[in-house]
């Protein structure tokens, strides 16, 4: 079975796409045009046969659909009449409340309930988040990813994931460079400490494949657990000792690329994530696309490629095993 095809609302934020000369402009025009913002974005899809968006930071997020539309609801039927769904949203740091700090969990947890509110009345199911980013490397005092540091950041994971759940939402987490859910051993720590009830897993190949790690190995020792997944090409891994500040994300962009022109084995990828609960959805990640339309046509076909060379090894080793 074909899988629907979803893309973060970030691949829309080139400035050029929108005949603006910077991200602060568009932000700016985006707060101002919510409507005629989301129209676009709708537009867009509707030509490429992508159907699912994630929200993400501003201008795409959740608090923009409900200046554009006024409820989830009414967003939802916008959607639903251009044949397109709401497939998750994303929390980003600056958004929502830290979960480096101890003291503030009550508000995590409220954050997430709004935006899990959100989501159910949306037609989705599933929040992602990440876990706080790391501090640049030599700083004194040194911050230690830990055991200590992962059972906390295990205990704010179930109040959060367990407040969701009453929605009907999964807690997903991504894993995102540079933070401390990125390396091959931050995810399986994590995921260790984990309830499989309340906490998911979202991996980003492209993320993954910055820090050193294998994409596909992780994927295939934590499929049961992946609701979704970020399909993302890179070009090869990071400097891990990048100044880990507001500029980070934007030093991340030299080394993230197109699907298919980098070093993610996704014949491998898709294999593994045929065996995933979250297998009937493709979420393409395509940060800052000055051509959408070329790039998420471009990038389901890596994709499809992919999940065909699958199904016909499958199809194959199926038509073998018959004459055993």
């Amino acid at each position: 079975m074909t899988p629907r095809f979803a893309t973060d609302v970030v691949t829309f934020y080139h400035p050029d796409f929108w005949g603006l000369d910077s991200a602060d402009a568009l932000r700016a025009w985006a707060l101002d045009n919510p409507r005629t913002f989301w129209a676009r974005v709708m537009d867009v899809l509707a030509e490429t046969g992508v159907t699912g968006i994630e929200l993400t930071f501003a201008p795409g997020g959740i608090d923009s659909a409900l200046r554009a539309f006024g409820s989830a609801a009414s967003f939802r039927r916008e959607l639903a009449a251009r044949g397109l769904s709401v497939v998750s949203a994303f929390i980003a740091d600056a958004d929502a409340p830290n979960w480096r700090h101890g003291d503030n969990l009550p508000a995590i947890v409220a954050d997430a309930e709004r935006r899990a509110a959100f989501l159910a009345e949306a037609g989705a199911e599933i929040l992602v988040t990440g876990l706080p980013m790391r501090t640049t490397f030599g700083t004194r005092p040194p911050f230690f990813v830990d055991a200590a540091y992962m059972t906390r950041m295990a205990d704010i994971a179930h109040a959060v994931g367990e407040a969701v759940s009453r929605h009907g939402v999964k807690l997903a987490l991504h894993t995102e460079s540079h933070s401390t859910l990125w390396y091959e051993r931050d995810i399986d720590l994590f995921m260790a400490l984990t309830d499989p009830r309340y906490v998911w897993l979202c991996p980003d190949s492209c993320h993954i494949a910055l820090g050193g790690g294998d994409p596909v190995a992780v994927a295939r020792r934590h499929s049961p657990r992946i609701a979704l997944a970020h399909w993302k090409d890179a070009v090869g891994p990071i400097d891990v000792h990048l100044t880990v500040d507001d500029t980070i994300f934007a030093r991340q962009q030299p080394y993230m690329t197109a699907l298919g022109t980098g070093i993610v084995d996704w014949r491998g990828w898709a294999d593994a994530m045929s065996r995933t609960p979250g297998a009937g959805t493709v979420l393409i990640e395509l940060d800052e696309a000055a051509d959408p339309v070329a790039a998420l046509r471009a990038g389901t076909e890596v994709a499809l490629r992919a999940g065909k060379q699958v199904a016909l090894r499958a199809g194959a080793e199926a038509a073998n095993a018959s004459w055993e």
